[in-house]
Order: C-alpha cells, then structure tokens, then sequence
C-alpha cells in the first residue's frame, strides 16, 4: 500500500469507531427478537423514515474549479440532514444508486480509493453496482468491495462458472421499532455490452425485472422486511420511453405486482427525476432549489439525484399499518453556482462564487484527507501513458478546416472502443496539439478537456446520408473530425455519396453503429439531435483517448493521416477543398 493510502487509512481510523457506527444504520439494533412483527400500527404515531441519496458521483470526491460539490461539503449537508432527522425521530438510511467510478482522473489513477474512504465517513449504508464499477478488472472491484464499510448490492449480476451471484442480492436493516426495510440492489443489463468485454466476460448480467420479482417475492414471504426498497442503477426514463437502452426503473415498478416494491433509489441515466403532475414528462422548470416531484409509478416512488454529488436526495416517510407515504421530497444541491448563458460561473461582487443558496462548509477533517489524494493523483497525471513519433495536429485553425491525424486518432480510439463501425468527433471538442515524444495524461486532457460522454449511436444505412450531410457541411467549432468513412461530400448540394464504412461496402439496407459525443447527438453545434437514438455507455472521452494510446503505443503520426485510408473529401464548385467554405 501507497504512503498516501496508508496515510489516509491512518486519518480514517474513525471509520471503525462507535462515533461511524453510530452515523450507520448497519450498526444501529441487529437483534431480531426485538423486532415486532407489526409494528408502526399506530395512526397517530406513525414510524418515520429519512432517505438521503445520490448516485453517479463518477470519481468526483473532490470539488470542481468552480467550488461546486465534493464530498467533504457532502459529509456537513448529509450530517446536518442526519441529525435533523433523528431530532424529529426519523431513522434515516444513506444510498448511493451506484457509479462511483470513473470520470475524474485523480480518482480514476487511484481505483477511486478516496471516493470510497470519504463514503465510509458519510455513512452510506448501501450501494447498488454501476455498470462503470466495471471499467477496472474484477480484481480492482472486489478491493473497492473491501474498502467500503457498507454492502455493494447486486440481485441480477452472476458468476457464468458457479452460477452464484457476485455481490449480495439485498441487505435487511432493522430498527429500534421494529421496523425491518430490505434494500435491493439491481444493475442495468446493458452492463453487459457497454463494459470493457475482458472484465465482463465471466459475469452474467440476468434481466433485474425478473430478479427483482424473485427476490422480493421470497423477502415478502418469509416475512424478513416490511418494506422493500431497491437501490438501482438502470436509469429513468419518462413514460418508459427508454429507446435502444434496456428497460429502467419505470418499467421496473409498473412489471411488478402493486404492493411488491415501495420505492426505487436510482441511476444510471443522470437526470434529476422531477416530474410533471402526469408523471409522464420531466418538470423542464427544474433548477437548484426549485420544487422536485419525483415519479410514482404502479405505488411505487422513484428518485434520482442528477450526477456527480451535484445533489443529495431528501425524502421524508410516514409508514403505518404497512402503507409508505412520501411526505417531502428535495433535491439538495451542494454549492451549485449561478451562470451565464455561456455557461460561464457568475461571481459576486466580492469575487467569492454566486451559489444558489448559503454555502456549505468543506467538512474541515474530511477535507485535509482527500488534499492528500487530490495531490497525489495531480502527481500520477504527470505520469507516460505512452509516446508518438510525430505531432498530432489539433491546432484550432487547422483541425476545425480539414481531417488531421489527432482527429482521426480520437475517433478511431472511439470507433474501437465501442466496436462502431466508425466514429465521429466535433472539432471544437480538440483544444490541443500531441506533440512528438512523450504522452502524458495531462497532455491528454489539454486535448479534450470538457469530461464529453462518449455515446453509442446506432442509425439504419438510408438515413446515413442525410445525417452526415448535415454533419460534413459544418464550420467552426462543428467542423466533424471521421474515422472508418469513405465518402465524398458535395458543399454545394449539402450532400454525400458514401461509398465504404469500416472498409465494407455502404448498404442503405444495414444498420450501422457509430460513436460520437453526446454534445454532439444532443444537438450541440447545430447537428441534428439523435438523442433516442443513442446508448448511455457513460465513457468520458479523454479516459478513452488515454486507453488507446496506452495500448497501441508507440504512436505512428504517419498511420493517422486521414488522407492515406478512408477518405472523406470536400468539393465545392466542382474542385477540391479541405472543407466546405464558411458561408
């Protein structure tokens, strides 16, 4: 172990201790004797329940330029949340809906070792499993396993050798009056086909609606819990509307039985679950601090806390003679600032950051433990991924103008990754040259420096052409950067002719798959959106510009060169052009 690890083992030591165990319901009353079999049948003195959740905080324990979120103003909001509950005599259960890894690389360099320790000393006491728990080898996953103080839940993911599931199926948490909650955990079937195959290769993700059915089932008939609640990482979409993604959390509670399942603590799709009246569209008004009203589907609630701690979740219960009512609900956000139109952060006039609401204090122990981290993965950044012997050209006047190598590089990285049969990248999207010698991560992320999520988009061939068409005729910023196209592109007519992709005839008859960030199919630039179109596989793009040069290192300039194979050419009044002129 690392001197920074076991340094922060040492700060962590409290983690172990009764003042922990006191923040986790895992340590509250085990003994199930003093458990009624009915309890909370008192009309008047109903039992209460406090739920405070998150999800998809992909390697963010540490806040971001602007001062916005962080697990150590994570932990004073959640303490806060926790005590005011208790006074009230609320039980309270912290859920994560999963994905804690992968998206910031000082987390990424560490296995997201420190956003498992700052977890420990929340008190989170449970975790469904996240498709991106994948993206290190088993090995790394089971470690994670060992350093969290609280279960990793997984009813649906199976070892193909034994046949035994890989993590526990649930967790049942028993209370002081009697009141026995089961949490299941279920991860998207998508796991499957949208990790890294070599770490998924043994592991059988069985459809979750069916497991969730058994599981609870056999919860509710052995009377182990009087209520059931499931941690899931599967994504919400509106009205089901769930497109080329497998089904998710609404599907989920409107299969089961009514009665089965009391309430779905999300992720997975990233979104803030506030719903309009109908419960069939997304609440577009929704900002920080804004009411939240989440889904209720079948008798079943369903949340979800956006992405990266940007919010917690704070639901308040009422549960009497068997029946869960919801009677507040908020999203919390954590020190989101106010901006402009461009996106830019607004500042007051002091120049301290203008936050939605009153700041929340950086819980100072927690804090001091993951400096320590923060500054060793700004160490580990500067570590060789790999080297080039040539420059890779992503000079903004010359990559938003006409095909370089570091375009075809970066989509080729993405078109491997995804086994597309070509990839797509705006050129506004390279900010950076790689210049001959060696590669660090940093000089990767100076490259592609915005955290774009990769998306995997799947398109039938006879609507090919009028989508590239639109793409191919950009300037600027929406200049596209191809990689596995052969295609000639008439500026004048806003039209193409594609002859191959990924090296096999074009047939409009076949469906083709490409990969292109989700800027990009949501709309950005002026493309078309192509959003229901698209998978959520949830890569940031310069974590798979890193792989790619790692693996295939060294580089070869010559072997990108975009005029060599596959060849996209621009004409314009019948000559010639590196793109179609600005208009």
């Amino acid at each position: 172990m690392g001197s920074v690890a076991l340094a922060v083992l040492m700060a962590l030591g409290g983690c172990n201790s009764s003042s922990s165990d006191n923040n986790s319901v895992a340590a509250q009353l085990q003994n199930p004797e003093s458990a009624k079999s009915e309890p909370c049948t008192d009309v008047n003195h109903p039992c209460k329940l406090t739920i405070l959740h998150t999800n998809d905080t992909h390697g963010r324990f540490w806040h971001n330029i602007d001062g916005e979120y962080g697990m150590a103003a994570q932990k004073t909001l959640v303490d806060r949340l926790r005590a005011e509950a208790k006074a009230a005599g609320s039980d309270v259960l912290v859920l994560s809906g999963g994905d804690v890894n992968t998206g910031v690389p000082e987390s990424d360099l560490l296995k997201a070792e420190p956003d498992f320790m700052a977890m420990n000393k929340i008190g989170y006491d449970a975790m469904a499993v996240g498709n991106h728990e994948f993206d290190n080898p088993m090995s790394v996953l089971k470690k994670q396993e060992g350093w969290a103080q609280f279960p990793m839940l997984a009813a649906n993911i199976y070892d193909k050798k034994t046949g035994q599931r890989v993590f526990s199926p649930y967790k049942v948490f028993k209370f002081e009056n009697g009141l026995k909650i089961a949490v299941v955990g279920l991860t998207t079937e998508d796991t499957a086909i949208i990790s890294k195959q070599e770490n998924v290769k043994d592991i059988d993700f069985r459809n979750p609606i069916q497991e969730a059915d058994k599981v609870i089932k056999e919860i509710r008939a052995n009377k182990e819990a009087n209520m059931v609640l499931a941690i899931t990482h599967m994504g919400h979409y509106a009205n089901a509307m769930h497109g080329s993604n497998a089904p998710g959390d609404v599907t989920l509670a409107r299969t089961l039985q009514p009665g089965l399942l009391d309430a779905i603590i999300g992720g997975h799709s990233q979104n803030p679950v506030c719903m309009e009246r109908s419960f069939i569209k997304y609440d577009n008004k929704f900002g920080p601090g804004e009411k939240c009203v989440p889904d209720e589907q079948n008798g079943t609630y369903i949340m979800q806390a956006y992405e990266w701690g940007k919010y917690v979740g704070h639901a308040e219960f009422s549960y009497v003679n068997g029946k869960l009512t919801l009677d507040k609900y908020e999203l919390v956000p954590i020190n989101l600032v106010k901006r402009d139109d461009k996106r830019k952060a607004l500042k007051r006039a002091d120049g301290s950051p203008d936050f939605y609401q009153p700041e929340i204090v950086k819980d100072p122990k927690l804090f001091e433990t993951l400096q320590r981290y923060q500054d060793e993965g700004e160490k580990q950044l500067l570590v060789p991924v790999g080297d080039t012997d040539g420059l890779f050209m992503g000079e903004r006047d010359v990559v938003r103008t006409q095909q370089t190598n570091l375009g075809r590089l970066i989509t080729t990285a993405t078109q491997a990754r995804l086994g597309a049969d070509f990839g797509i990248v705006n050129s506004g999207g390279v900010r950076d040259n790689i210049p001959a010698g060696q590669i660090t991560y940093r000089s990767v992320l100076q490259v592609q420096p915005f955290g774009n999520i990769v998306s995997w988009a799947h398109m039938d061939g006879k609507e090919l052409p009028d989508y590239l068409a639109a793409l191919a005729t950009k300037t600027g910023g929406g200049y596209p950067q191809f990689s596995g196209l052969e295609m000639n592109v008439n500026c004048d007519a806003k039209t193409v002719d594609i002859s191959k992709i990924n090296g096999q005839d074009f047939d409009p008859a076949k469906q083709y798959s490409f990969a292109i960030p989700d800027f990009s199919a949501a709309g950005g630039d002026g493309y078309p959106n192509i959003s229901a179109k698209t998978q959520n596989v949830g890569l940031v793009d310069a974590v798979v510009l890193k792989e790619f040069i790692a693996k295939n290192s060294p580089l070869s300039a010559v072997e990108y060169d975009p005029n060599a194979k596959d060849q996209v050419q621009f004409f314009a009044a019948g000559k010639a052009v590196p793109s179609c002129p600005a208009k």
